[in-house]
């Protein structure tokens, strides 16, 4: 007689991964029915001449004309482009660098840190949803922003340090102060952009073993060097993932002036024009994305 055959015992890994894919089913399932159809009609439209008919589109085909009419013919796309791409990557060292030291601070015991830390989350809720709309559209908040802007003159202390450190536009060290400038003058911005990035950072921290800490202590390291050689490390696997996030969260804000272009050209029916657009903003992030994923990725640091 045959022996019956043992059921394999499903390991904690299998089971963890078998839950992990319950879990981004919805997600998956979302973006094949709700996602994949409309990129591969916007990549169509991309090639042709669209024009609106009542019930549908008609397309003639173009070739890559609205590409070449993207970066030769419109003169407002490709330094829109570009100044968006700098702009990116002055706030996202900034945001990093800003949402870590406040993670830091986050992360020790003092009285009111629940309190502190609402505080630091708010951001996120402000810059979520409805609330959007009512931040860059309430009339009050524009009036208190312009009279920040008039009151920020050079007599204030920011702008007489500006006016004797940035010298000489050839200097490396004023290149550096004025890019130090420009962050203080942003710092709304980046305080903004900084919430969820925060929470990432903070929710490594809080995974350190403190008997790592002890340990280092007892072996005579520094606070300085217990940063470097324990804290920095660790977290160094999140600092990829904030940095994905806040590309990408840079790339679509309502205020993104790229974006603006391209609902503008969306707005006068040139929707092929508008998809080359699109297309062209897309594979751009792709591709920062890519060589910023390929640099940190060899300097992180992975443990189990």
């Amino acid at each position: 007689m045959d022996k019956p055959k043992k059921k394999r015992k499903r390991t904690l890994a299998q089971g963890n991964a078998i839950a992990g894919y319950l879990f981004i089913l919805p997600f998956i399932l979302g973006f094949i029915l709700f996602m994949i159809i409309p990129l591969g009609q916007s990549l169509m439209m991309t090639f042709n001449d669209v024009s609106p008919q009542s019930g549908g589109f008609s397309m003639t085909w173009v070739g890559i004309k609205n590409y070449k009419d993207a970066f030769m013919v419109d003169a407002e796309f490709v330094p829109t482009l570009l100044s968006e791409i700098t702009k990116m990557l002055i706030n996202t060292p900034a945001t990093l660098i800003f949402s870590f030291f406040i993670a830091l601070i986050l992360n020790q015991n003092f009285k009111g840190r629940g309190l502190v830390r609402a505080i630091f989350f708010l951001p996120v809720i402000l810059s979520s949803g409805v609330i959007v709309g009512i931040e860059y559209n309430n009339d009050l908040l524009n009036d208190m922003k312009d009279v920040i802007s008039e009151t920020s003159n050079d007599a204030s202390v920011t702008g007489v340090l500006e006016d004797i450190l940035v010298t000489s536009a050839n200097s490396p060290m004023s290149r550096l102060f004025e890019y130090v400038f420009n962050i203080i003058n942003q710092v709304y911005d980046i305080a903004i952009a900084s919430g969820i990035q925060i929470i990432i950072f903070l929710s490594g921290l809080q995974t350190i073993s403190p008997s790592m800490f002890e340990a280092a202590k007892i072996e005579g390291c520094t606070a300085w060097e217990s940063f470097w050689k324990i804290t920095f490390p660790m977290v160094s696997s999140l600092i990829l993932v904030n940095v994905v996030y806040t590309v990408i969260d840079f790339f679509l804000k309502t205020d993104n002036n790229v974006m603006a272009k391209i609902s503008t050209e969306v707005g006068k029916t040139s929707y092929g024009f508008a998809s080359a657009m699109a297309w062209v903003y897309f594979v751009c992030v792709a591709l920062i994305l890519g060589i910023v994923a390929l640099i940190i990725s060899k300097r992180v640091y992975y443990y189990e």
